[in-house]
């Protein structure tokens, strides 16, 4: 077994990568397009239950992707040699990871306080006002945050390689 350091990380970590950023921008889009306009009244239901969903399995590949991450060989940490930007990358990803997680968690609250389980079933109410569950607000908040953060992420990304020119994208690609 070689203990070389890879050039590029495993393809089931880059399959993963590119299948949670997507997931992810969708998720979002969905929730603040085409959710959000929707008055809280049961002709939300279908759609919503389809958001749940798509947040449930993206949580899974999340889980998946962690996994992997510590399970697989990767690349030496990429660095741009000044340690600042070096760190700011560092807690970028790190904090993407946590966005991440906590919409999960939060749509996950959400859905619990909402009885949302016996709602899809139509075994309860809709419910008239989402924002009056806490972990609602939060879900929102950290749709933002994380907007924020991969804008940062792809920026980034392009810095590399439109900029430095030192083909970063090839590792994840």
């Amino acid at each position: 077994m070689s203990t070389e350091t890879p050039k590029r990380y495993h393809p089931v970590h880059v399959t993963l990568h590119w299948i949670i950023a997507v997931m992810t921008i969708l998720a979002i889009l969905v929730g603040m397009f085409v959710l959000n306009p929707i008055p809280d009244t049961p002709e939300k239901t279908s759609m919503l239950g389809f958001h749940a969903l798509w947040g449930g399995l993206l949580g899974l590949l999340l889980v998946a992707r962690l996994i992997t991450r510590f399970a697989l060989p990767r690349p030496a940490p990429a660095t741009t040699n000044n340690a600042f930007l070096d760190f700011v990358a560092k807690m970028v990803h790190f904090l993407l990871y946590l966005g991440i997680i906590s919409m999960v968690v939060s749509g996950l609250g959400t859905a619990l306080q909402a009885n949302l389980s016996a709602v899809f079933r139509g075994a309860a109410s809709f419910p008239t006002d989402f924002m009056a569950y806490p972990p609602r607000i939060g879900h929102g908040y950290t749709a933002l945050v994380l907007l924020a953060l991969i804008s940062l992420h792809f920026a980034a990304a392009m810095y590399h390689q439109i900029i430095k020119k030192d083909n970063l994208l090839s590792r994840m690609w």
